[in-house]
């Protein structure tokens, strides 16, 4: 199987950016982190959570650590990331000495990660007794991907889909494990359920269909099949009044505290 590689960080802000900008406001809601603290945001991507950090939460430092310089290249110039510092690393071995920080976040990456205890371990290291250590991930397995109108569909006409390798690890129940083997305290859990409207379908389209998992098969599509599958993602997803296409997706987010 294929793998999935982020590296156009502009296509991937236009179809995932705004998605996860929605949850990351609920989920920093919810976190109720303290200001002025050290962070490291793992698996920046574009930096739109990383955007969301600085923003809100007046941090001290902020570090971003993504395997994609072509993601990092956009979260850099990025105005609202402005004082963040960017780097490539791998989730699994972060480049940092223990305790070097007070939050350690994962937006929407553990799914991609080959080994997601051994990253889980390593947010863990990297906060000092007491930190935060905290993600939100798609409901991979329940229906909650922002791309499943389109995937569902692509899948009943029988097309073949490269998708992130360990969507298991998505559940609550998984993520519970994963922080209760960290030896991670406090933990909590919640669903969080966001909306977007697109102007029209032609829209949703456009900016959805873009992802490295359908882009490639419905370019290689014969153009009787793409109307095809427009028609039934057009049925799943009806329009207002007005034309305009609304739905839902849904995270889950767990925390944990590092024990003092």
């Amino acid at each position: 199987m294929a793998e999935l590689r982020f590296d156009d960080g502009a296509a991937y802000e236009q179809m995932m950016g705004v998605w996860s900008r929605s949850v990351g406001e609920v989920f920093l809601d919810w976190l109720k982190p303290g200001q002025g603290l050290r962070w490291i945001d793992v698996g920046c991507g574009s930096g739109a959570f990383t955007e969301l950090i600085v923003a809100r939460c007046a941090p001290l430092e902020v570090q971003g650590i993504d395997p994609s310089e072509g993601q990092l290249a956009f979260a850099r110039a990025r105005p609202g990331a402005r004082g963040a510092m960017f780097q490539t690393g791998d989730a699994m071995a972060l480049p940092f000495p223990a305790a070097s920080f007070d939050v350690a976040v994962m937006a929407l990456v553990l799914v991609f990660v080959p080994d997601a205890s051994k990253s889980v371990a390593e947010l863990a290291r990297v906060v000092r007794p007491g930190g935060l250590v905290a993600t939100y991930m798609w409901d991979m397995l329940g229906g909650g991907f922002p791309l499943d109108p389109i995937l569902i569909e692509m899948r009943a006409m029988g097309l073949s889909l490269t998708r992130p390798p360990h969507m298991e690890v998505s559940s609550l129940s998984a993520l519970q494990g994963f922080w209760s083997a960290a030896g991670l305290l406090e933990i909590e859990t919640r669903e969080i359920t966001v909306q977007r409207t697109f102007a029209d379908f032609d829209e949703f389209w456009n900016v959805e269909t873009q992802a490295p998992s359908t882009a490639p098969v419905i370019a290689a599509m014969p153009a009787a099949d793409v109307a095809a599958l427009i028609q039934r993602v057009r049925e799943r997803l009806p329009a207002d009044a007005d034309g305009r296409i609304t739905y839902s997706a849904r995270a889950h987010a767990i925390s944990g505290r590092k024990p003092g």
